[in-house]
């Protein structure tokens, strides 16, 4: 029977829907310029390391056929996108599945693509930080998702092996990630991640609040 000892979780888009108010940010970017943003479009690089050769600015300079100004669309842009993301909470689940995990005695952890003080500093405004038993950011790896190395890291820092551990992710760059890492990937997409290919994932969920933690490991620890 597999014994799991630890949780590790993504954090854009998992833990707070930071994903949504940016996609919508540059939504209405678009459409000042009189296009769309597809969703597909946005989702490649939703959770991952920035590698994709999608780049928002030239995009939209080819679909308007007008000249983009890249600096005073990431100052307007950025603020409005930070705005929003401060009126967020943590998306539903996540704190029940902390509290059962701490009841059960099991290990915590982030793994995120995203920067360490970007992180940290959301998970301290939540009242989440000092939940976690290690944090893994983009500062603290050579190569972010869909490579392993951040869930490795976190594995690691915690002591377990990836058969001892669940993921849990958002989107598809995350799921091939934790794949990588050998460890059991939960998806739990949000509202643009639904719309994206998760097929990788070994358990799909629609949020955290449809399955108790504990029925998780029930069916998982047989």
């Amino acid at each position: 029977m597999v014994k799991i000892r630890a949780l590790l979780f993504d954090f854009d888009g998992l833990i707070l829907d930071t994903e949504w108010p940016d996609y919508e940010s540059w939504q209405e970017v678009y459409q000042n310029f009189g296009c769309e943003l597809p969703v597909e479009v946005w989702g490649q690089i939703v959770g991952g390391d920035g590698a994709s050769d999608f780049d928002p600015y030239t995009y939209l300079a080819e679909l308007s056929g007008k000249p983009v100004d890249r600096e005073e669309i990431w100052i307007s842009r950025r603020q409005k996108y930070l705005d929003n993301i401060s009126e967020l909470e943590v998306l539903p689940g996540v704190v029940d599945y902390l509290d059962a995990a701490e009841d059960m005695g099991l290990l915590l952890a982030v793994a995120s693509s995203s920067p360490e003080n970007w992180v940290r500093g959301h998970l301290a405004r939540l009242g989440l930080y000092e939940r976690f038993d290690a944090i893994k950011t983009a500062d603290d790896v050579k190569r972010t998702k869909p490579d392993p190395e951040l869930y490795n890291a976190a594995l690691a820092d915690l002591g377990v092996g990836a058969h001892e551990a669940i993921v849990f992710e958002d989107s598809p760059n995350g799921v091939m990630a934790a794949k990588a890492a050998g460890v059991f990937a939960v998806a739990v997409p949000n509202r643009i991640t639904a719309q994206l290919a998760l097929d990788g994932a070994d358990l799909r969920l629609d949020s955290l609040a449809d399955l108790s933690l504990q029925e998780l490991l029930s069916s998982i620890q047989q």
